[in-house]
């Protein structure tokens, strides 16, 4: 039983010193993309419900931009797809698609830092009455900005180059 408990032990110590090897750095360590990041990104200004929503939710994730040091530029389209149609009455569910175009600059010297998209998905109900499909449909955008704003920051967290000023 103790000689099992030292295998473990040692197999921690193993994978400790093979991801110190690769590169392997806390997010939010001492030199961490989290630090970098915090506080000191500024993105576009919202023009439509849907970024006025991803804006939100990435402002939540990153903090509200003081003293920005990187500008965010972003463009997101999504796309409706109905799904689960029954005789007579219709779709009975919406796929809605979403994807974010991205571009990260830093404000000091005007150069890009990344640039990429991610994207996802997520579905509502349309099987009740108008107001509850319209509130469905609402829910399910926000639902999405915030799942894209999550992922842009997983990537933006993943940007080699991104250091504490």
């Amino acid at each position: 039983m103790l000689l099992s408990n030292r295998r473990k032990i040692l197999a921690g110590f193993g994978a400790l010193s093979i991801t110190a090897a690769c590169g392997f750095s806390p997010v939010y360590g001492p030199n961490g993309a989290g630090r970098a990041l915090r506080g000191a990104v500024r993105a576009d200004d919202p023009v439509s419900r849907a970024d006025f929503q991803f804006v939100s939710a990435f402002e939540d994730l990153l903090g509200r931009p003081n003293g920005a040091r990187y500008a965010l530029a972003y463009t997101i389209t999504q796309t409706e797809v109905e799904a689960g149609d029954i005789q007579n009455i219709g779709a009975t569910r919406v796929q809605l698609f979403g994807a974010l175009d991205f571009v990260l600059t830093d404000m000091n010297t005007g150069s890009e830092v990344a640039t990429g998209q991610v994207a996802n998905n997520t579905t509502y109900s349309t099987t009740s009455t108008q107001l509850a499909t319209l509130t469905a449909a609402e829910d399910a955008e926000l639902r999405l900005m915030r799942i894209l704003a999550e992922a842009l920051t997983t990537r933006l967290y993943t940007e080699p180059g991104l250091a504490p000023a």
